[in-house]
């Protein structure tokens, strides 16, 4: 597989990150540049996907910004890992339930490293834990799919303010919390990044 394989170390602004990304899927699209996976860290920003709506926003007052990612409103800032790829499903059976079941298996392997049980949910997407009788959050998921090319990704929380989901009601579900891996458990995630990249990829093949 030929991926450009980036991770950023300061934080990336949202737009810039967009920016970017679409510029990638035109050039492979014209097959003048390789596939991209991006891991980075956003500078604090709230983004809403193509189902978000106005009433999830509980405080006016929030850093907002309508995107064409799928799914509703959710929070980016520091402490959240963000992994991002622009890949061409015409080379992968344009199988869009594929990809999202190969995002869902990678986290959940990866988690497992760390001693965490996560779990996928059909009605919900995304990521969850269940501590005790609570289910919460773990994992965003939201892509977009353009000429058969696949963009945008997935975001784990790791050690960000979970106040910041306060503002908002986090991907439309009010029963349910956010929370992050600090908070399940606290130990070092320094090999989060390496042991998701490896799995990604890993299972990108299968």
């Amino acid at each position: 597989m030929n991926i450009e394989i980036k991770k950023s170390i300061k934080p990336i602004k949202y737009k810039y990150a967009i920016s970017m990304m679409e510029k990638r899927l035109e050039e492979l699209n014209l097959k003048k540049n390789y596939e991209l996976i991006w891991i980075l860290e956003h500078e604090e920003i709230y983004t809403g996907g193509t189902s978000y709506n106005k009433n999830e926003i509980l405080d006016n007052s929030i850093n907002f910004v309508k995107t064409n990612r799928g799914g509703k409103i959710t929070y980016h800032g520091p402490g959240q890992l963000i992994f991002y790829f622009v890949l061409d499903l015409k080379k992968r059976g344009k199988n869009i339930k594929k990809l999202i079941t190969t995002i869902e298996s990678t986290i959940i392997d990866t988690l497992k490293d760390f001693k965490i049980h996560a779990f996928a949910d059909r009605k919900n997407i995304g990521i969850w834990y269940k501590n005790k009788n609570k289910i919460e959050k773990i994992g965003a998921i939201g892509i977009k799919v353009k000429k058969w090319i696949a963009y945008h990704g997935f975001a784990i929380n790791i050690s960000n303010d979970l106040n910041k989901y306060n503002k908002i009601i986090p991907c439309g579900i009010k029963n349910k919390s956010v929370t992050n891996l600090h908070s399940i458990k606290k130990q070092n995630y320094k090999n989060l990044k390496k042991k998701l990249l490896n799995n990604f990829l890993s299972n990108l093949q299968n």
